[in-house]
C-alpha cells in the first residue's frame, strides 16, 4: 500500500516495531523515485506513538491520510492466551485507533480536509472461534469508525472516515487458515485488497467489505442466533482456525 502510494505522488511516513522492515520498505520506495520516511514505533506504547506522529509532523508536515493497518492475532482459543497477549492485541487493533487519531485530528478539523482510514476485519463484523480477543478489538474498531464518522458528521466537518472489513489476506498473518467455498470466502490476495482500499479512499467510500459475501453476516443479524451459528459453520467460518499457524517471524 505504501509503495502505491508514493508511487502516485505522496509522501508516506512509515510506522512499525519491525525496523528492518521499515528501513527496506522506505529504501524501495525511494529507489522508485518516491519520498518516505521511516519512523520506528511501538503501537502497543501511547507516548510511543505521540513521539512519532510529532516526528511524523516534523518531517512532512500536515497529514492529509491517515491508515490504521497495524494489527496483531494469537490464534488461540480464550482459555489458551494470556492476559499480556489479549492487553497487547487491543492495545494495537483498537487503542492505538484513538492515539493516532487523537494526534492528528485536531490538523485535519482545522484544515478542515483528511481522511481517516480504519483497517479492520471480516471478524469485526462476525465472531469466530479461537478468535475471541482479534474479533472484539475488531468489533471495537468497526465500532470506532461507525462513531468517529457519526461525530464528524454532527459537527458539519469534511473530514473524512473509512473502514476496511476484508475477509483473511494471504499475508501470512493467518497462515494456515482454511475456507470451505473459497468461491464464495476466498482468501484474499494483497495486490487486489490494496487496490479496493486506495480506491475507496479516493472514491471517498465509507465502507469496504471483502468479499462480497462478507455482506451477508448483516443478513444473519436478522436470523434466529440457532440459524446464525448453523450457518457459519455450515460455510466454515467456525472452524476456519482449526490449522491456524500464523507469521513465525
Amino acid at each position: 500500500m505504501a509503495l502505491r502510494i508514493a508511487a502516485a505522488g505522496g509522501r508516506v511516513a512509515l510506522w512499525d516495531i519491525d525496523e528492518a522492515g521499515l528501513a527496506r520498505v522506505r529504501d524501495e520506495i525511494a529507489a522508485a523515485g518516491g519520498q518516505a520516511v521511516a519512523i520506528p514505533c511501538n503501537l502497543a506504547d501511547r507516548a510511543a506513538i505521540a513521539n512519532a506522529a510529532q516526528r511524523t509532523l516534523d518531517e512532512l508536515g500536515s497529514v492529509d491520510i491517515l491508515i490504521n493497518n497495524a494489527g496483531i492475532v494469537s490464534g488461540q482459543n480464550l482459555l489458551e492466551v494470556s492476559d499480556e497477549q489479549i492487553e497487547l492485541t487491543f492495545d494495537v487493533n483498537t487503542l492505538a485507533l484513538f492515539w493516532t487519531a487523537r494526534a492528528f485530528l485536531p490538523a485535519m478539523l482545522q484544515r478542515d480536509h483528511g481522511h481517516i482510514v480504519t483497517i479492520a476485519s471480516a471478524g469485526g463484523i462476525a465472531g469466530t472461534a479461537r478468535l475471541v480477543d482479534y474479533c472484539s478489538s475488531k468489533f471495537a474498531a468497526v465500532g470506532f469508525d461507525d462513531s468517529l464518522r457519526a461525530e464528524l458528521n454532527s459537527l458539519g466537518s469534511k473530514v473524512r472516515t473509512t473502514v476496511v472489513c476484508p475477509y483473511y489476506i494471504d499475508t501470512g498473518m493467518f497462515a494456515g487458515v482454511s475456507t470451505r467455498f473459497p468461491f464464495l470466502l476466498p482468501i484474499l490476495k494483497p495486490e487486489k485488497t490494496v487496490r479496493r482500499i486506495l480506491g475507496a479512499i479516493t472514491g471517498n467510500k465509507r465502507r469496504v467489505i471483502m468479499p462480497w459475501f462478507v455482506y451477508t453476516t448483516y443478513l444473519l443479524r436478522l436470523a434466529p442466533v440457532a440459524v446464525s451459528d448453523w450457518l457459519l459453520d455450515f460455510f466454515g467460518v467456525t472452524h476456519s482456525m482449526d490449522r491456524f499457524i500464523g507469521r513465525k517471524s
